[in-house]
Order: structure tokens, then sequence, then C-alpha cells
């Protein structure tokens, strides 16, 4: 694998690291509720310092996504979006001076009807830094992670908590960019606990790559954030934000996206949700 591959990105997120901050990855459903409406909060989120988005591709059989995302991405389906909508957004966004990095999040199957090849060359020229697949193992997906890696992108990987060790170190192997860390069996959704075994995972995977490790899937608030800082290199939060599209005004999400990600940001303030 190319240690060029990703490079921008790769060195965008450690850079962050080496400030002794931590990173916080969005996500967010293309579509849902408007394309437009996704152009915006990607706007928003860059303007707040966000440091990575993970943009979900709607898709019609998901089996990673808990209630909420299914939902927005079933509105998203409705509305006619398309996988392809992803590309002229991003495009659109780079050449207005976005620069947050930008994940393609989506299942295998639309990856696979677009055909490999033109789906990554339509990722470059859009302007993605990397490609999420959660479920295309990776000893399963060379021919996109070949793909991916001649065209710069970075293959983002997932870890779960039932991963065995030796599984671990293969997958670890193959991944450029950070490392997505299941928090929790099951699906994505918000959560009012974390998993006791969190703290020792991430300092398992930690000890076997120098990439970022990222929890995700059930990250719920900023105390959350917090708590899962002190181990890892960042999170990723989905469910909530996606609840908070559909009930904030537009003042009260800009508000909330503060919140989260202010515990990234500002390690020694006490939380005070």
């Amino acid at each position: 694998m190319s240690p060029r591959a990703g490079q921008t990105f790769q060195k965008k997120l450690e850079k962050k690291i080496k400030q002794n901050n931590k990173i916080f990855c969005a996500f967010l459903t293309l579509g849902y509720k408007s394309l437009s409406q996704t152009k915006s909060l990607i706007r928003l989120l860059n303007t707040l310092g966000t440091d990575v988005v993970e943009l979900g591709i709607p898709f019609s059989d998901p089996l990673a996504d808990g209630p909420v995302i299914q939902a927005s991405s079933e509105y998203a389906l409705k509305k006619g979006i398309r996988p392809q909508d992803a590309f002229g957004l991003v495009k659109k966004l780079r050449q207005e001076g976005v620069g947050v990095p930008i994940i393609f999040f989506s299942y295998f199957n639309p990856i696979l009807r677009m055909g490999i090849s033109n789906t990554v060359r339509k990722l470059k020229d859009a302007g993605f830094d990397g490609v999420l697949c959660p479920d295309l193992p990776p000893d399963e997906g060379e021919t996109l992670e070949q793909e991916l890696v001649r065209n710069g992108l970075c293959p983002i990987h997932l870890i779960a908590p039932t991963t065995s060790r030796e599984r671990m170190k293969k997958i670890l192997a193959m991944s450029r960019g950070f490392i997505y860390y299941v928090s929790r069996r099951g699906v994505t959704g918000v959560r009012e606990s974390l998993d006791e075994e969190l703290a020792e995972k991430v300092k398992q995977i930690k000890r076997f790559t120098s990439l970022p490790v990222l929890v995700g899937f059930g990250v719920s608030g900023p105390s959350q954030v917090r708590e899962i800082n002190r181990t890892a290199d960042g999170v990723i939060v989905g469910s909530a934000i996606i609840e908070a599209i559909q009930t904030c005004t537009s003042g009260a999400l800009r508000r909330f996206l503060e919140r989260m990600i202010e515990p990234c940001r500002n390690k020694g303030k006490k939380d005070k949700s």
C-alpha cells in the first residue's frame, strides 16, 4: 500500500493530535432533509472546526444503522437522492473553499452498481478524502482498496468489540486515515452509557497502530465525548446529530454542534451539560 495514499488527510489528523486536540467526526445522511441542507450543514461543520465529515449514502438495506439513521436514509431515498448526488455536492463545496475532510460512507452495493473504478475516479474528482464501506470486509475488498490507494484516497476500516487480536492486526495493516472503533455490539443509535470495556479495547488497538482511533456508535452528548477522549483520539457522532436535525431550529442545532465539538478542543474545561 502506497505511503502517499491519503497523505494530506493523514497529516491533518496527525496535526490535531500533536496540538493536543481530539478529532471530532460528524456523520450526515446525504439529502436529509434536502441536498441544500446537507450542503449548508457541511459548511457549518467546517466553520465550527469539525475535523472529518462522514457523508452517508442512503441505502435501502443497511446492516449497521439504527432506527434514526435508517429513517433519515429512507426519507432521502423517497426524495430521489442517489449516490451520484454526493459527487456534485462535494465538488461544489471544494470549489467554494470548504476544506473539511469528507469520507464517503456507503454500503458496497451502490459502489458495485456504479462500478468500482468509476466510483473511485468520481470520488477523487469531487474531492473526497476516503471511503468507509461497513459491509465489505477488508480481506474481501482488495479491488476497491487498490483503486482507493491508486487514487490517493484512504480506506477506512471498522474494528468491533468482537474482533480478535489477530484479525485486528490484519485490519490495521490495511487501514489509512483513522480507525473506526465500534463502541458496542449492535447498530448505531444514541445510548445513555458506554461499554465498560471501551477504554481497554481502545488501548489494545493503540498498541498496534499509530493511526488515530476514533470511537463511534451511541455517542449522545458532550459528557460522553469527554469520557471517550480520555482514551481515544476522538469521536464519531451520527444518530445524535440526525436527531438534532429532526427536532432543532437552526440556532439550536448550531449550539448543539458547538457543545459536542467543544470537549475535543478544550479538554481542561468542565462539561456544562
